[in-house]
């Protein structure tokens, strides 16, 4: 992909992204756009880099340690999420590396990071990764256990929650999935709702997304 492709492509995201939150009467400026860019090398992101896009995410802590610090030495201001699952054992890698990790998942990776904490270490922005559809392959939350877990989140563990994730299962309507997201959000007083990919961010954006996670839509797929 040319760089003026790439330009164009995070142009049109961005412009449907504006036009869906506010034909749904939500401020535009909400729902901000993270640049998936796993897979793709630092080259590529670059191009993406020199339109004056910021907010990245990565799905594997390896990648993000090889490919971004070079990056934002060369480019300040980067905001990057992991939106992968994240090991256990890879948190404090994960801590140093990103500004917001979004795959909270459950209560070892917690008690990880508040270990960490009490080390004097400084925790990223967390976001809970919550499985709508209860599928057995996908990490997150169970539906029926996010209240406790965030309870524990905002008592016991007084981790720094920002709010919710989700990946909708491929197969079914999107709605009913952001739709609960952001019912479990207003339960608990959040106020970020990561939710939407390449296929579905223009109904996360009406569903009332504040971030929307867009990958090959703005860099094509790569195998």
């Amino acid at each position: 992909m040319t760089t003026t492709t790439i330009a164009e492509n995070l142009a049109e995201v961005k412009a449907r992204i504006a036009a869906e939150a506010t034909a749904a009467g939500r401020d535009p400026a909400r729902v901000r756009l993270v640049a998936v860019s796993k897979t793709h090398p630092a080259e590529v992101v670059e191009q993406a880099l020199a339109t004056g896009h910021r907010l990245f995410g990565e799905n594997r802590v390896q990648e993000a340690a090889a490919k971004w610090p070079g990056l934002r030495a060369r480019y300040p201001g980067v905001e990057l999420h992991l939106i992968g699952p994240l090991q256990s054992n890879k948190a404090r890698e994960a801590i140093a590396l990103f500004d917001v990790i979004q795959s909270l998942d459950r209560p070892k990776l917690a008690e990880a990071l508040v270990r960490l904490r009490d080390e004097g270490l400084s925790l990223p922005r967390l976001l809970v990764q919550v499985n709508t559809g209860c599928e057995p392959q996908k990490a997150g939350v169970l539906p029926a256990e996010a209240d406790a877990f965030l309870a524990r989140c905002a008592g016991e563990w007084n981790l720094p929650v920002a709010g919710l994730m989700c990946i909708p299962p491929v197969e079914q309507e999107p709605s009913p999935h952001f739709a609960l997201l952001r019912t479990i959000a207003e339960r608990h007083g959040l106020s970020e709702l990561s939710m939407g990919m390449s296929d579905d961010y223009p109904v996360a954006a009406a569903f009332g997304a504040t971030m929307v996670r867009v990958g090959s839509a703005i860099f094509g797929v790569r195998g």
